[in-house]
């Protein structure tokens, strides 16, 4: 039975039919049993045409369903008319056209989204209210995750990045521009703000009800974005620095073993040119300042080079006992000399840090070499390892550490003691600066170049570590040495031993 929507259209359509019919019924021109009969005739005629073409509506109308719910599926056989066929298989032909298409627009964007994703420099993508709408992995591991989602400013807290960022916002051409990060080691930064313009489907926020004087806040739903870009220049900067201090640590360093040496040639080749016991003693000296300055050019080199890579933070893990084994073999003439006994005291199951293992070596190496220098003959240099949370003691009181050693993160604490004479308290924050010396004539006279706390300084930086002393007049000194503990054994908290 045909739907009852059918009859009644059938019914509107033969409307004006079955007016005529009902005038010529009235006028007597028409019997009205042939009038209804043609009547009936009539509107059966009309709902059979109607439901037939209903029918290849429909027919369509399911095979775009289906196209809809399996996109892959091929199009279903219709019983509909011959045009309900060509157009069922057009439509199934339009789909799978713009099935290509959108398959072929989708791996277009997974490849601009992957390569925006590779980019080395930060990418961060700001829209009309300063909100952040995008940021690659690059830009989140320099501001964190939670950059997206929120204003620029609570990411980025420098005044000329902001005012720029706005100035573009509100009109202005592209600008460049550097700037520094100071924690948790300085990074120098070029930034380019250059405009983008888009139309949001939705605003990200509502538009900010600020003014910032020459360029006016845009209005909301605007489509003005800006686009920054951060190019590190960290490196470049260090670099030209680095020649710098170089020329000029080395001229300041190197002035009193170079006229030394000269006044020692100039004897030799004067008065005392026949004197083979001066001879002996001056070439003794001339050695002992030739390696000075040999050792002095070494630890600069070494300075520069840790300084131009401190803003990139190691990747890999080192065995902390292993290097420190290392070092104590390494040492052990030197103490021996002095008859000094060296002793570790380590955990059991000591987690690995992370780190560069050179570097680290040369952190412990400094650290033991000054213990055997200044703690007293026959005494005892002690190497305490432990397991501690991020927080530390520092010249104001407890210090959370930079970075990920934070509190509550787990560290791997070095503490190297010496019995030596002790160092002042209004020198411990000094100890670290380059040539700084308690007592430069014993510090040279025992082969140091004054850089040794500065190396060890610049490395934990890198390794975003901190280094702590501790000491008393007449009693000794205590450096401690911070180091963040792998990701991959965080879990364990070993109980100590003694070695």
């Amino acid at each position: 039975m045909p739907p009852l929507r059918l009859i009644l259209a059938a019914a509107l359509m033969l409307a004006p039919l079955l007016g005529a019919l009902a005038l010529l019924v009235r006028h007597g021109e028409i019997a009205p049993g042939l009038a209804i009969g043609g009547a009936l005739l009539a509107l059966a005629g009309a709902v059979l045409t109607l439901r037939f073409y209903y029918l290849d509506v429909r027919a369509v109308a399911d095979c775009v369903t289906q196209l809809a719910e399996d996109p892959d599926a091929a199009p279903p056989p219709t019983a509909g008319s011959g045009p309900v066929r060509a157009l069922t298989a057009s439509v199934a032909r339009l789909h799978r056209v713009m099935a290509r298409r959108t398959e072929q627009v989708q791996a277009q964007l997974e490849a601009n989204e992957s390569i925006i994703e590779a980019l080395h420099d930060p990418f961060v993508l700001v829209a009309f209210d300063r909100t952040v709408v995008r940021a690659n992995q690059a830009a989140r591991g320099l501001f964190g995750e939670r950059i997206l989602g929120r204003d620029l400013a609570a990411s980025l807290r420098n005044p000329s990045v902001l005012e720029a960022v706005d100035a573009v916002l509100g009109g202005a051409a592209s600008r460049n521009l550097e700037f520094s990060l100071p924690v948790p080691v300085e990074r120098m930064f070029e930034v380019r703000v250059k405009p983008f313009q888009r139309r949001l489907p939705q605003p990200v926020a509502a538009a900010a009800d600020r003014d910032d004087g020459e360029f006016p806040p845009p209005e909301p739903g605007s489509s003005k974005m800006v686009i920054l870009t951060l190019h590190d220049i960290t490196a470049l900067r260090r670099s030209e620095q680095m020649r710098a201090d170089f020329i000029a640590n080395a001229s300041h360093e190197l002035r009193t073993p170079l006229s030394s040496l000269l006044g020692f040639i100039e004897t030799l080749r004067g008065p005392a040119r026949e004197d083979l016991d001066a001879h002996e003693r001056f070439l003794s000296i001339m050695h002992d300042q030739a390696s000075r300055m040999a050792r002095l050019v070494n630890d600069l080199l070494s300075l520069s080079r840790i300084e131009l890579d401190e803003h990139m933070p190691p990747a890999g893990t080192v065995d902390v006992l292993d290097r420190l084994d290392s070092v104590m073999a390494s040492l052990e003439l030197k103490a021996a000399s002095r008859r000094i006994r060296l002793t570790l005291e380590a955990p059991d199951g000591l987690p690995p840090v992370i780190g560069d293992e050179d570097q680290l070596t040369q952190v412990f190496q400094n650290l033991v070499s000054n213990a055997i220098k200044y703690t007293r003959e026959g005494t005892d240099v002690t190497i305490a390892v432990s397991v501690a949370d991020g927080t530390v003691v520092g010249f104001a009181g407890m210090v959370p550490l930079p970075g990920r050693g934070g509190r509550g993160h787990p560290m791997v604490a070095v503490a190297v003691r010496d019995q030596g004479d002790g160092i002042a308290r209004t020198h411990l924050p000094r100890l670290t600066e380059r040539f700084y010396r308690v007592d430069a004539a014993r510090s040279r006279a025992m082969g140091g170049t004054g850089l040794g706390l500065a190396i060890v300084k610049h490395i934990l930086n890198r390794h975003r570590g901190r280094l702590t002393i501790e000491s008393e007049v007449g009693v000794g000194s205590t450096f401690t040495v911070y180091l963040p503990v792998a990701e991959s054994a965080e879990a364990s908290i070993p109980a100590r031993r003694q070695a």
